[in-house]
């Protein structure tokens, strides 16, 4: 008789991983069917221009990647309604380090630990894989001890240069995520400022049609992590909208391509195949 609990993934609600502003800060554990041992982990990160979303806006994500062997933890950031920037920052990298920290409890790999994001969450994604150890963006929300650097971030429609958006290459994101005017905030915020050789392997995924977030901003990622020599890809969906993975075909691809990548990139081992 075959069992129907083979292949599910185990969903943790409401674990804490660490805090900010006074208050816990909370995400979801994806966990892989079978036995769990060093495996590699996704911490992911939702949109919502830095003022809206949770972290069930990626339970998809968590369930289809999970399927496949990797641990995955979907993160709650303080918003920008609660909280100024730099805290949302502060909190991804918070949850990095409690992923390090509690790698034996989770059963992963902590060499291992890839970070995903869609829109702003992967702008976040991009910050924290290029700043690995910047006390500006570190923050204090626990486990200080341990580092943030990541083994490849996927980044799913990203703002990559703020100050580009707020030359008015597109007014919405960089004006209504309250980050305001200050030129200098704008600059220190922007991922493409931080690519170096060292910058983990990056995926990049966006579509053509975008009116929040224009391609562009991934394509000049991609030529800038290019031209520094590092492993990068991008993947365009011609005529496709913001969030255009929303829709159940294209959520399932985006899946795919990612696992593609992490395949390539962040390897399974093979005692954390599903049983």
């Amino acid at each position: 008789m075959s069992n129907p609990e083979r292949g599910r993934v185990t969903i943790e609600e409401g674990v804490v991983f660490g805090s900010g502003g006074g208050r816990d800060l909370n995400c979801d554990v994806y966990t892989p069917p079978g036995d769990v041992s060093n495996a590699p982990a996704v911490l992911m990160v939702h949109g919502g221009s830095w003022r809206n979303g949770d972290r069930t806006q990626l339970r998809g994500y968590g369930v289809l990647i999970g399927r496949e062997g990797y641990v995955c933890v979907c993160t709650e950031y303080r918003l920008l309604d609660e909280a100024p920037w730099p805290a949302q920052i502060h909190d991804v990298k918070a949850a990095i380090r409690w992923m390090r920290a509690n790698s034996d409890r989770l059963g992963i790999d902590p060499t291992r630990i890839v970070i995903q994001g869609n829109s702003a969450g992967g702008h976040l994604a991009l910050l924290a894989a290029g700043t690995p150890g910047s006390p500006e963006f570190e923050g204090d929300g626990g486990n200080a001890e341990q580092p943030t650097d990541v083994a490849a971030v996927l980044a799913i429609y990203p703002p990559t240069d703020l100050e580009a958006m707020q030359r008015g290459e597109a007014e919405p994101i960089a004006a209504s995520a309250g980050f305001g005017n200050a030129a200098e905030v704008a600059k220190t915020a922007s991922p493409i400022n931080y690519v170096t050789p060292d910058f983990p392997p990056t995926l990049l995924i966006h579509g053509t049609n975008d009116d929040v977030v224009p391609h562009s901003q991934s394509v000049a990622m991609y030529q800038a992590l290019e031209e520094a020599g590092v492993a990068v890809e991008l993947h365009t969906y011609g005529n496709q909208p913001h969030a255009f993975d929303a829709q159940p075909e294209y959520g399932r691809q985006t899946a795919a391509t990612m696992l593609t990548f992490l395949k390539r990139f962040v390897k399974i081992p093979k005692k954390v195949a599903v049983s």
